[in-house]
Formats: structure tokens, C-alpha cells, sequence
């Protein structure tokens, strides 16, 4: 069990990894070793999510998550396979933990009157300005 917040715990059973041949530091490693971590999360079948939590997560996440709804994060900026792992993991667990916390509620404000008024002279003015340009037709001599 991961343990996100006090009230949410990821199995790990929910979460796959496939490791993959980092482009990341490690000289000729690199091309030898698996030490890059693809992590994948079922974000919408997850049982160990709330309704509400997930949806942040989704939108949270963004194009991370696929059309069926699978977080995918790649780590590959360490040199070993134990470090990518830790670094992908405490990734979704930052995820899960920003989608945790609740939006803050909008609060309804007004502008100022100085600046409502402010606004209204300007309009004022730039109309003042383009009627003054206006041709003067036969009619108004």
C-alpha cells in the first residue's frame, strides 16, 4: 500500500511498470540497461479514488491520461532502475495528492467604483475623439 493522504491509499496491484532503455545519463548503460520506468495508474477504474478525486486527477493530469482513462508517466532522469521507479511513483503520488485537495470556492467580487468610473471616462473620451473626426455633412451648417 502507497499511502497518499490520511485518507487515500494506492495498492499496488493497481499500478503497472514496464521498464524501457533510458535516453538519460549513463554512458554505454544506456544502451544495455532497461532503466527507464513507464508507470501506468487506472485513473477511472480505481477503487481506492473517490468520484471527486479522480475527475480533478483526469484534469489534472491532462494529456498524461489516455482516452480509457490510464495515467502513463515516464521516468527516466536517474541512471538506475530502483531510482526511476521511486521518481515515477512519487510523481502520481504528488498527482493523487494535488487532486486531493478540494478546489477553493470563488468568492463573487466587484471592481471598485474609481475604476468602473475610471473605464467609463476613457470610453467617454475615445468617443468624444472619433465624433470630432466625423466629416460634417451638408445638412448640419
Amino acid at each position: 500500500m502507497i499511502r497518499v493522504t490520511s485518507t487515500i491509499r494506492l495498492d499496488e496491484g493497481e499500478i503497472r511498470e514496464r521498464f524501457t532503455r533510458s535516453s538519460g545519463p549513463g554512458g554505454q548503460n544506456v544502451n544495455k540497461v532497461a532503466t527507464a520506468v513507464h508507470l501506468r495508474f487506472d485513473v477511472r477504474n480505481s477503487p481506492s479514488l473517490t468520484e471527486d478525486v479522480r475527475e480533478r486527477l483526469i484534469r489534472l493530469a491532462g494529456k498524461r491520461v489516455t482516452r480509457e482513462g490510464v495515467l502513463i508517466i515516464e521516468a527516466g532522469r536517474f541512471r538506475t532502475q530502483e531510482q526511476n521507479r521511486r521518481d515515477a511513483r512519487e510523481r502520481l503520488v504528488g498527482w493523487v495528492r494535488k487532486a486531493a485537495e478540494p478546489p477553493k470556492p470563488r468568492r463573487k467580487t466587484r471592481p471598485p467604483g474609481k475604476s468602473v468610473e475610471r473605464r467609463l471616462e476613457g470610453k467617454h473620451l475615445r468617443s468624444e475623439t472619433k465624433r470630432v473626426r466625423k466629416p460634417v455633412s451638408p445638412s448640419d451648417s
